[in-house]
């Protein structure tokens, strides 16, 4: 009988009516920070997937086109010859186009430009290659000859990434330690408010978790509402930000994109809110009742 029905007024709490609104800015940001670590997931695997088992070798350009391929042909023989390389081949002036054509245009023309010539490597899985041993027969062959050794790079990105995770996981957690907050300074305000009908509740024989139920069912509504809220503005927020970096069309900008799972998780998050606000409101009424006593 207690379960489905409220003897205090909480609905016409003056200070509760901002509540909602808190929610809604914190699901909000929770949402945009919970993305971004997904989004950032996606993106290590994506590179290091790619970028892991693979180098790149540098040639200057040469004066002749005969000298150049003969540069080419003496890297790729030391190449494929040295343990743990997989595979070598050299960039073609049309993949050199599309890599250059995002920041050039298409008028641009090899002829014009100076560029080295490239060779992609790939790694043998699990292999060791020695890279500086590597470096100098590579120089004493083709004077000048660069590597670039992608696995040196990729780890200095990961770490960065990893910082930024981190940072993002922290701004969630602090998120929620604020949605707690607001949720116990909220309740025990409405307990302030309500004393005189809670001590005659509990003369007639109302026990605590019943006052409790009534007050965690009200912060359970009000942030579930705001919470919906907060999700129905950071979705399209995240649509159009994937739009936005789709249209970039850039080799260096990832899209931004998520899986099904991550787009769960992000729609129940408002539910996870309501959860947690119901269970610290009534965890603040039992103890705040406990000492009245």
């Amino acid at each position: 009988m207690f379960a489905r029905r409220s003897d205090l007024a909480l609905e016409q709490d003056g200070h509760s009516r901002f509540l909602p609104w808190l929610i809604a800015f914190m699901v909000f940001l929770a949402v945009l920070a919970l993305a971004g670590t997904f989004i950032l997931n996606g993106l290590v695997a994506t590179w290091d997937h790619n970028m892991s088992g693979t180098m790149t070798v540098q040639l200057p350009a040469a004066d002749q086109p005969k000298k150049n391929q003969a540069n080419v042909n003496k890297v790729l023989k030391i190449l494929r010859d040295t343990p743990g390389i997989q595979s070598a081949r050299a960039v073609t002036s049309g993949e050199m186009m599309g890599l250059l054509e995002p920041w050039l245009g298409r008028a641009a023309s090899l002829a014009d430009l100076p560029l080295p010539q490239l060779i992609d490597v790939t790694l043998t899985p699990g292999g060791d290659v020695q890279v500086k041993a590597l470096a100098k027969r590579l120089d004493a062959a083709v004077p000048h000859a660069n590597i670039d050794d992608h696995r040196v790079w990729l780890a200095k990105f990961l770490r960065l990434i990893r910082t930024v995770q981190i940072i993002a996981l922290s701004v969630l957690i602090l998120i929620g330690l604020a949605t707690v907050g607001t949720v116990i300074f909220t309740t025990r305000t409405g307990l302030a408010v309500h004393q005189e009908a809670i001590e005659v509740l509990h003369l007639i024989g109302a026990q605590d978790s019943y006052i409790a139920r009534q007050f965690a069912t009200r912060a359970m509504v009000l942030a579930l509402r705001g919470g919906l809220f907060g999700l129905a503005i950071a979705i399209p927020t995240l649509i159009a930000l994937g739009i936005l970096s789709a249209a970039m069309k850039a080799g260096t900008m990832p899209v931004l994109t998520m899986g099904v799972d991550e787009w769960i998780m992000i729609g129940i998050l408002p539910f996870i809110t309501a959860f947690l606000a119901m269970m610290t409101a009534r965890f603040t009424v039992l103890r705040s009742l406990a000492k009245m006593l």
